[in-house]
């Protein structure tokens, strides 16, 4: 999941090397915690959240795959 997250992100900002994702793993629950350059937190929120939804609705289908549950929490 941490990948998946890291791959989005990158893609999505001007300052890739800036990304950085840190995965705190429960048993059946893991929070990811991404962190971007304060000019590019914009671009992974989106308009009126729409960016965030859609990379959350990713990461929920991928975690269903897996059995677990994921959460996204953007750091700013």
């Amino acid at each position: 999941m941490k990948d998946l997250i890291e791959y989005i992100a990158k893609a999505l900002v001007d300052h890739p090397e800036d990304v950085r994702v840190v995965e705190v793993v429960g048993e059946k629950t893991s929070v990811i915690e991404l962190s971007v350059a304060k000019e590019d937190l914009g671009k992974i929120i989106g308009k009126q959240g729409r960016t965030a939804r859609a990379i959350r609705t990713i990461l929920t289908a991928a975690s269903t795959k897996l059995k677990k549950r994921s959460v996204l929490e953007i750091i700013e």
